[in-house]
């Protein structure tokens, strides 16, 4: 457990203070830059910092989850998840020091509040733990679906991260249905959107 305790720390740290790297071409890898006014670039800024906050908050949340899961099954799930999100992160990354930005000011604050409503979601059961892992993942593609909507048309760069990322996401919450995830009540639900959209407003502007 202190190894593990260890290692989570570790990798905490690198999510908040290193760069990430990914095992995957980055989807807009061969995509050429658009011309953006200065508008739409702090638009997309905005959206895609956004986005990489939402990536600093799922390693968190799954690495706090992983730390708790019973069933080896549910932990290898939880971690699988975890590692494509450390591909997000280095494309959301990229692409904000792209158009001119840093990630939010604020990512060290939504990882520890992650970090403990994912051991805390553990601790409930494998069953309720993955299905804190679908409804989040499932929400999360919502909103990058949101996102989609609101990118400036010709900015095909963001466009390509965010439907890579829309499309891991809802398969990370195939996976968590298929290996029995419960479905979580209305008002945790409701609860999971309104911290979403006060992440969302801070991250937006710094």
């Amino acid at each position: 457990m202190l190894d593990n305790l260890i290692t989570e720390f570790d990798r905490g740290l690198r999510t908040l203070f290193a760069p990430a790297h990914s095992a995957r071409p980055h989807p807009d890898h061969a995509v050429a830059e658009a011309e953006l006014d200065q508008a739409e670039k702090q638009h997309a800024l905005g959206l895609m910092r956004v986005n990489h906050c939402g990536e600093v908050c799922a390693q968190a949340l799954y690495q706090g989850q992983a730390l708790t899961a019973r069933d080896p099954a549910a932990r290898e799930a939880l971690r699988h998840a975890a590692f494509e999100e450390v591909e997000h992160l280095a494309w959301t990354e990229q692409r904000i020091r792209e158009l001119g930005g840093r990630p939010s000011l604020f990512n060290p604050l939504w990882y520890t509040g992650s970090l403990a409503i994912g051991v805390a979601a553990g601790m409930l059961g494998d069953k309720w733990n993955l299905g804190f892992l679908e409804e989040t993942e499932h929400q999360v593609g919502a909103h990058l679906d949101s996102h989609l909507q609101e990118l400036p048309a010709q900015d095909a760069r963001s466009r390509a991260i965010v439907t890579q990322m829309r499309d891991d996401e809802l398969k990370h919450a195939e996976m968590a249905n298929e290996l029995g995830a419960a479905r979580l009540p209305a008002p945790l639900r409701g609860m999971m959107k309104l911290s979403a959209k006060l992440m969302t407003s801070a991250s937006y502007r710094a």
